[in-house]
């Protein structure tokens, strides 16, 4: 007899259904105003010019999303669900499912897109996006070296989040046709380490691991953490500076009408020269300022 050992779970999810509830996402919260929406404002807007680019109307579209009202009218008629474990999707019903803002939290994130697969028709997209490898570096770096300090020690305090390459081999694990993964990477300015971590409260997006400590931190491990957070990520006037990343996520399910790839050894032209004659930007940098609670 073989005992299956059950799979360690990453998130707690009570607590992230916590945070998330608590959430204060103001849509229309764009970079200059007070609100923490503004990492989802760009997102919907990236997601909206990419429907746009395909020039497709869609008659049965659905959203993954644990904040409808942010999303709910990214597609008119969209049917939104929620990010859970077993998403409430009909298999072959919907020709476009896009996953907002979810992934980074998912315990199977390759199951997450497996299911939104399954609920495509032939040939209906798939749009993701979610927070990538880059975000939060600073917070993670500070955090480590304040605790290492303070206790001697380190504990999951900032998620571990994939990289792009990472996330563009979901699509295809999921048997997604044409995919692409490409990234959107901001800078945000803070007044201090406190103000950012308000904003990450107002985002839902404050530590929700499952080996988190549960017991409330030393009292010197946050300050000692936000001075060196200023001495070492500075902007200007004594500000700080917080990167977060987006990486968005496109497949198809298959169809006989799509693009194959070549047969290998078909090629006709040389792979140095295209790059010789080519240079393509995956990534794009914006700079912002948050505003002070």
């Amino acid at each position: 007899m073989t005992l299956t050992m059950p799979q360690p779970r990453l998130v707690d999810a009570v607590a992230l259904s916590r945070h998330r509830a608590r959430a204060r996402l103001a849509a229309g919260s764009m970079a200059g105003s007070s609100g923490a929406g503004f990492l989802h404002d760009t997102a919907l807007t990236e997601i909206k010019e990419r429907l746009r680019d395909v020039n497709r109307t869609f008659t049965s579209p659905a959203i993954v999303t644990a904040h409808p009202s942010i999303w709910a009218d990214a597609v008119p008629g969209a049917r939104c669900v929620a990010p859970s474990e077993t998403l409430d999707l009909a298999p072959g019903t919907h020709d476009l499912v896009i996953h907002a803002m979810a992934l980074h939290w998912a315990d199977d994130p390759v199951g997450q897109i497996v299911q939104c697969r399954r609920a495509l028709k032939s040939d209906g997209l798939f749009l993701g996006v979610a927070f990538g490898g880059e975000t939060l570096t600073e917070l993670r770096s500070v955090l480590a070296e304040a605790e290492i300090a303070e206790t001697g020690g380190l504990s999951p305090r900032v998620a571990p989040m994939a990289e792009v390459r990472q996330m563009g081999a979901l699509l295809q694990r999921a048997g997604l046709a044409l995919p692409v993964a490409d990234v959107l990477r901001q800078v945000a300015s803070y007044s201090d380490l406190f103000a950012l971590m308000r904003d990450l409260r107002d985002m839902g997006e404050t530590n929700a691991l499952a080996e988190r400590h549960r017991r409330p931190a030393r009292r010197g491990l946050f300050t000692r953490a936000a001075t060196l957070y200023a001495d070492s990520f500075p902007e200007s006037e004594g500000r700080i500076r917080a990167t977060f990343e987006l990486v968005f996520l496109t497949g198809w399910a298959p169809h006989d009408s799509q693009q194959k790839p070549l047969r290998p050894g078909s090629a006709s032209a040389r792979l140095a020269d295209a790059l010789n004659a080519t240079h393509v930007h995956d990534a794009n940098t914006e700079s912002l300022d948050r505003a002070d609670d």
